[in-house]
């Protein structure tokens, strides 16, 4: 998983992070309507403990891309634009108390504690669809989003997916997990 001892990139990791972004960026132009590269470019050079979290995104198979920009705190907001839920990121519980809780063929880790150990957090459902106005993303695969705590606490997690041209949002066990579920991240930079 996405775990590193150090939480800064060389210039050289650097330098091609930025390089693969901005090929990202000009490949896919309807992502990010209105949104100047240059601006992007020097938020990220003025907020260089985000290149991290970036590179670690990038690392997991999520292909981050630039999706908008927050109109308040003029953020640049990055989701994973991977066409299906990142491979590096799948068959993990919802969060820690899920994974504490089975007693049995426990995964590797849980989607919350990945997350932040990234430095980014699960898509919410209302950034999922969002997502899903950029294009067709989860059509084989599943990814957890941000549960509200009233479903948490009754022990359920949900998670969206893109089937029959539609955006669904179900429910689970949080301790559940599955080889095609996994879980997409936001980054304001």
């Amino acid at each position: 998983m996405a775990k590193a001892s150090k939480k800064e990139l060389s210039p050289k990791q650097q330098e091609e992070l930025i390089k693969m972004l901005k090929d990202r960026f000009e490949k896919n132009m309807s992502r990010h309507k209105g949104i100047d590269w240059p601006k992007v470019q020097a938020r990220l050079a003025a907020n260089k403990d985000k290149l991290w979290s970036l590179h670690e995104m990038e690392a997991t198979g999520g292909e981050p891309d630039v999706v908008l920009q927050d109109r308040k705190t003029g953020e640049y907001v990055f989701y994973d634009c991977s066409t299906e839920s990142p491979k590096d990121r799948r068959s993990l519980c919802y969060d820690k108390a899920a994974l504490d809780g089975r007693k049995e063929n426990k995964p590797k880790d849980s989607a919350i504690e990945v997350a932040a150990a990234m430095g980014s957090a699960l898509l919410t459902e209302e950034q999922y669809r969002e997502l899903q106005q950029l294009g067709k993303f989860d059509l084989k695969t599943s990814s957890w989003i941000q549960t509200p705590a009233d479903i948490r606490k009754l022990g359920g997690a949900i998670f969206c997916d893109r089937r029959y041209d539609t955006v669904f949002t179900y429910h689970n066990g949080a301790e559940s997990y599955y080889a095609a579920r996994g879980f997409r991240c936001s980054l304001s930079v």
